[in-house]
């Protein structure tokens, strides 16, 4: 075959000589490949060792042996245990603050100062603004100036308590009992002396009209006694109110929070209940979701709740706090909720994924692994005379990296944990230790 190529590398060898010279060259071609031939077929037929012969015939033997033991899989067992299995409802919902509010000042008037904005922490009773106060202090001024004079009337001192008072003991009541005192003396003296005939009837008319006018006198002074008692306890109360104004112009936080919005500026007219500021309750956090009807049934109060955020990985615990008393009508959900601990960057408004614990049991389970999923069905390979056998299960809920085997399979077998695509009757091999 050497000639062909040698032609093809040098053709001037075989088309530059006439006919006589080509068969010529032609023959002598022929004559070195017949030696070269020869030289071949003596190297091919020099004679072998022993061991050689017997390496070459024992060759064929261990060629089978090797092929059939890479045929058998290496694989590891794991057992069916037993796992407690918890039944869940998975849900969307929303983190909300647990309390929100508006403040605004009770009384009208012009702000001061404010000193709170945008995500201020606050606490309880903390002040956030003040109005101005000067108009509130007059008013307490001229409150006070009404209820000393309202106590003058009575008789009292401009300071004191309003112990019980002694009505027959006020001026005025005396001043109106003398009067009857000595209206009835006349009396008593005009009707002798008419009994004598020493007076006229017209002086005895006149008499009798005068105790009946001083018996009257007195009545009406005791009624005017009760009345500048009542004075008295209305100017208390509108001092308290004056005092009380002077303190609602400093708005105070009903509630541990955040700022969420300021609303008014320093120097802004606010009328009375003016929004000032708003402030969310962000710890706990309030978790509602709405559980549709055929699953509500079995949520209880109490339940644990496991609570995911879109892009953290953390879970955060809860337990069902409270469930509407009826479903919504129109949506035929419940309203569930739930109290969520924030460690701190969790805000109100997100939209959380929510897992409510319903119940739990325990389940023979395998790993997620194990199983061998084709065209809906599903199967575990186990071994059997060292090859692998299927049998199809029911699978059923997961638990972490295990899933419930309902039928097919019971606790204690062992089955292939990582089977990829081992099949049916295919020569297997168990790991030590597997």
């Amino acid at each position: 075959m050497w000639i062909p190529q040698l032609a093809l590398r040098c053709p001037r060898i075989f088309t530059t000589h006439t006919p006589a010279t080509s068969r010529a060259s032609w023959t002598l071609w022929i004559a070195v490949f017949a030696v070269f031939q020869c030289l071949a077929c003596g190297k091919d037929s020099a004679p072998r060792p022993e061991g050689a012969k017997a390496e070459n015939a024992a060759a064929p033997g261990a060629k089978a042996e090797n092929a059939a033991a890479s045929g058998a899989k290496e694989v590891t067992l794991v057992p069916v245990t037993e796992v407690v299995i918890e039944q869940t409802i998975d849900i969307s919902g929303t983190l909300d603050a647990d309390e929100q509010v508006t403040l605004g000042a009770k009384v009208p008037g012009r702000l001061a100062s404010i000193a709170v904005d945008l995500a201020s922490p606050v606490t309880r009773d903390q002040v956030i603004a003040q109005l101005e106060t000067r108009d509130y202090e007059l008013r307490i001024e001229q409150a006070a100036a009404a209820l000393a004079q309202s106590r003058a009337q009575l008789g009292l001192p401009q300071d004191g308590p309003d112990t019980e008072l002694d009505v027959e003991d006020t001026a005025i009541v005396r001043q109106a009992s003398a009067t009857l005192k000595e209206a009835q003396a006349n009396q008593v003296r005009a009707r002798n002396l008419a009994k004598e005939g020493l007076i006229s009837g017209m002086d005895l008319d006149a008499a009798e009209a005068a105790a009946v006018r001083a018996e009257s006198g007195l009545q009406s002074a005791r009624e005017e006694v009760r009345i500048r008692e009542a004075t008295v306890r209305q100017r208390r109360s509108e001092l308290r109110m004056a005092r009380q104004q002077l303190a609602d112009a400093v708005v105070r936080s009903p509630i541990d929070g955040v700022v969420q919005l300021r609303r008014a500026s320093v120097g802004q007219y606010l009328a009375a209940g003016a929004p000032i500021a708003d402030i969310v309750r962000i710890d706990p956090l309030r978790l509602r979701v709405a559980i549709p009807e055929l699953e509500a049934a079995g949520v209880r109060q109490g339940q644990v709740v496991r609570v995911t955020v879109p892009g953290d990985r953390a879970t955060y615990p809860g337990a069902v706090a409270r469930l509407a008393p009826a479903l919504d009508p129109q949506s035929r959900t419940l309203l569930v909720e739930s109290d969520i601990k924030n460690p701190g960057h969790l805000r109100p408004g997100s939209l959380v994924t929510a897992q409510i614990v319903v119940d739990a049991k325990p389940a023979p389970t395998v790993p997620a692994s194990a199983i061998v999923r084709f065209a809906g069905l599903s199967k575990l390979i186990t071994v059997e005379n060292g090859k692998a056998k299927e049998k199809p299960v029911t699978t059923g809920r997961a638990a972490g990296d295990r899933v419930e085997i309902v039928s097919g399979l019971a606790v204690g077998e062992l089955v292939v944990a990582e089977p990829g695509s081992l099949q049916q009757g295919q020569p297997v091999r168990v790991k030590e230790g597997g």
